[in-house]
């Protein structure tokens, strides 16, 4: 029992490790295309209704599909089980 009990901490750490490393990259890139954009086209709101506009399309956005990616990887490795992977593919998609 002791050891279930492990493998079941050791995947609770490894999926927020797995979003806080996600959460970083996210706030790197948008800090990197701020960075990147004049001072100028930073401000009007319309460019931020763009990028919204392909994932209500149906489409997903490259964030959601790197973290299906690593998602996939972790249930792969047996740290994530079917129902969290499932659960955390179902927060994502839906």
């Amino acid at each position: 029992m002791l050891g279930r009990r492990r493998r079941v901490r050791r995947r609770r750490l490894a999926v927020a490790g797995g979003a806080a490393i996600v959460a970083k990259r996210r706030h790197d890139a948008r800090e990197a295309e701020q960075e990147e954009q004049p001072v100028a086209e930073q401000s009007p709101p319309a460019d931020t209704d763009s990028a919204v506009e392909p994932a209500a399309a149906g489409g997903l956005t490259h964030e959601a599909m790197g973290q299906l990616r690593q998602l996939g990887e972790l249930h792969e490795q047996n740290v994530l089980t079917d129902e969290e992977f499932e659960r955390e593919k179902t927060k994502l998609l839906g």
